[in-house]
């Protein structure tokens, strides 16, 4: 999980911001520090020859702590997210996928179908750039930029900001779109409804398998592109057969944002919050 793929690590900084405001709010992610009971800013000479690694015999335990304490910091945070999205009767619902899979295009074309139909705002994260808010931005809808840096996930500290920054009306949509990475983002909620993970057909059937912890904890699996079927040795009845063996509860629309195939289902499916 992160504390070992370097996430949060004190590195960087969130930056939480309009599209074209670099300026924005800043929040300091969570450092990771190891408290060992002593400082390893020692003043005194060593008589012996320093070359061990300060192991001290603990670090399994150390790491599992650390993993536990971050967790738990999160999910009470996610459970202030949950209440305050239920006190305005907001949707929100946490967008998941590798990179290049079709999020920001997706959640484009959702935002112009439903139009002024439904009140919406969008949470972006990315670990640099504003390139998909700005994309967002056209369509006319409110929109905050959350840059990560080194992390590599959004957590429910970074989306608490991005949305008092918001201030979502009440009985709206609120799109999170997560940074692109299948791993990391299904070990964190961030007080969201719903859990929509995107796998598209370019990226093999077996995604599923690959990577169960997000597909377990989603509610809902959009197979995206399949306008691109035959071109490919995609094997969709497979990948949906993944997916049952992974959460058979998971309701899952076979999509293509450029021929608007399974557009509908999608929006059906968000017009009655997931029911």
């Amino acid at each position: 999980m992160c504390s070992t793929c370097g996430c949060n690590g004190g590195q960087d900084e969130a930056k939480i911001y309009r599209p074209g405001a670099m300026s924005g709010l800043r929040i300091e992610q969570g450092t990771h520090t190891h408290d060992h009971g002593h400082s390893h800013t020692h003043t005194h000479e060593h008589n012996h020859p320093h070359d061990h690694a300060h192991s001290h015999g603990h670090a399994d335990h150390q790491h599992i702590s650390l993993e536990e304490e971050i967790l738990h910091a999160n999910d009470k945070l996610a459970e202030r997210n949950r209440g305050f999205f239920e006190a305005r009767n907001i949707f929100a619902i946490n967008l998941v996928s590798s990179p290049g899979a079709g999020k920001t295009s997706l959640l484009e074309q959702t935002l112009i179908t439903l139009g002024n139909s439904q009140k919406c705002y969008v949470i972006e994260g990315d670990q640099q750039t504003d390139n998909d808010a700005r994309r967002i931005q056209q369509t006319g809808v409110d929109v905050i930029q959350v840059n990560t840096g080194n992390g590599c996930h959004l957590d429910a500290h970074m989306v608490h900001h991005a949305v008092h920054q918001l201030n979502p009306a009440e009985n709206s949509l609120l799109f999170i779109e997560n940074v692109g990475n299948l791993v990391c983002p299904s070990l964190f909620d961030l007080g969201e409804n719903f859990r929509v993970v995107i796998f598209s057909v370019t990226e093999g059937e077996d995604k599923p398998l690959k990577y169960p912890n997000i597909f377990h904890s989603s509610q809902l699996v959009i197979i995206n592109k399949i306008d691109l079927m035959p071109y490919l040795d995609f094997d969709l009845e497979k990948a949906k057969s993944y997916i049952q063996r992974i959460n058979p509860q998971a309701k899952v629309i076979e999509l293509s944002v450029k021929t608007l195939t399974g557009m509908d289902q999608w929006i059906q499916w968000l017009s009655h919050r997931g029911k």
